[in-house]
């Protein structure tokens, strides 16, 4: 792992907070909201479409931005990830991360949130969420070795 320089470590807390307080302002910390927008079928709250294409411009400009750039404001180079396509873990991954968020109406940004706030859902999410980190970590060590 590369060593962190304070001004990265700096901005990478500060765009948590901003992506934290956005979580809060847009409602997107209370599962029963993000529930609502998943039950299409019944009392469908659109909001977190909303929040979602809000992101989704901010992102594009980002991303639009930084192709303008020789590399990033703290790193010498742009990295990449090493991986591309789908593969059996990353369509494993998603389909239990789908079916956490669609049961318990959290995903782990919301839910880290919601642990300052004292939601006693984002806690009892945030334990089996690392619990299943446990196990996850726990069986690769297996199937390695």
């Amino acid at each position: 792992m590369r060593e962190q320089t304070l001004p990265s470590v700096l901005i990478a807390c500060g765009a948590g907070l901003l992506f934290g307080l956005g979580l809060i302002l847009s409602g997107m910390i209370d599962p029963a909201r993000v529930l609502a927008f998943l039950d299409v079928a019944g009392a469908w709250n659109p909001s977190l479409a909303f929040v979602m294409g809000g992101a989704v411009l901010v992102a594009a400009a980002g991303f639009a931005v930084a192709k303008r750039r020789a590399a990033p404001l703290c790193a010498a180079a742009f990295s990449q990830p090493p991986r591309s396509g789908i593969d059996r873990r990353l369509f494993a991954g998603s389909v239990l991360f789908g079916l956490g968020w669609g049961l318990a109406g959290f995903c782990p940004g919301p839910a880290l949130v919601g642990l300052p706030l004292g939601l006693p859902k984002a806690w009892l999410f945030c334990a089996a969420m690392g619990a299943g980190m446990a196990v996850r970590a726990w069986l690769a060590g297996r199937i390695r070795g």
